[in-house]
């Protein structure tokens, strides 16, 4: 029972959400309604004709997919590195990417707009993707370093044997067996990517300006427009719930294994 009704006040607000964003503005601050008294789609009607705001969708997927990449594509060498080899500081080098990632984003947002402008980098997607790689990277090395020091280091040398290349052997063997650990790291990575503001907010001014920066510009000459904020939430739920439902067996595998 204690269970159930947790479950319940999770999902509360994701309900009211919803609920909302089928509502008028008038009936969002007029009253209180468990349902839609005038139902209405015109909120997602919106969205979906006004380029500004489906285009902020695209710019959103663009970069996170580009963070995503680089991020896997960084992270991977450098796990392989930490679990197989034992050089001079690599655990103060490990707890330093560490803590990369517990710094809040806010105390980049200067140094990383002073730099992109004077590069002509400001309000393009790679701009975003790369200051997202500050606090992705070392998550990613974090958790895939663990998968492989799963994998028993007779494996290597079992390939160099048979007579493989190193990149051979890393991507058709050592890939698709910590495939669990790129799932569950590729989904944390599209999380921090999707959700962050203040970097994505500050670094962008209009052609790449993402879907949570529109969403907090949401004003019209009656204040804020609440159903198409809720309408543009409940959207922007969507793509995680997907992300989710994919690597759902991956991220379980990760908590078993511990590193999660």
């Amino acid at each position: 029972m204690v269970l159930s009704l947790f479950f319940l006040f999770l999902l509360a607000p994701i309900y009211w959400l919803v609920v909302m964003s089928f509502k008028t503005d008038n009936e969002i601050i007029s009253e209180l309604t468990l349902w839609p008294q005038t139902f209405t789609l015109e909120n997602y009607r919106i969205i979906f004709t006004t380029h500004s705001w489906w285009s902020s969708y695209i710019n959103s997927a663009l970069y996170v997919t580009l963070n995503t990449i680089i991020s896997l594509a960084v992270a991977l060498p450098a796990a392989y590195a930490f679990s197989r080899f034992r050089f001079l500081g690599d655990r103060h080098l490990f707890f330093w990417l560490l803590t990369n990632r517990m710094t809040p984003p806010a105390v980049f947002v200067l140094p990383y707009f002073q730099f992109y402008s004077a590069f002509g980098l400001i309000d393009t997607h790679i701009a975003v993707a790369i200051a997202h790689c500050v606090f992705n990277v070392p998550l990613a090395v974090w958790i895939l370093e663990g998968f492989l020091k799963g994998v028993p280091k007779s494996v290597d040398e079992t390939a160099y044997i048979d007579g493989y290349s190193f990149p051979r052997f890393f991507l058709t063997v050592l890939i698709p067996l910590i495939r669990s650990g790129i799932g569950v790291t590729a989904f944390f990575c599209f999380m921090f990517s999707w959700v962050e503001l203040i970097l994505a907010r500050t670094l962008t001014t209009a052609d790449a300006k993402p879907i949570v920066a529109v969403m907090t510009r949401v004003y019209s000459g009656a204040g804020i427009e609440w159903g198409l904020i809720a309408a543009a939430g409940v959207l922007t739920l969507v793509p995680g719930i997907l992300v989710i439902w994919f690597v759902r067996n991956h991220i379980a595998r990760g908590f078993a294994m511990g590193r999660v």
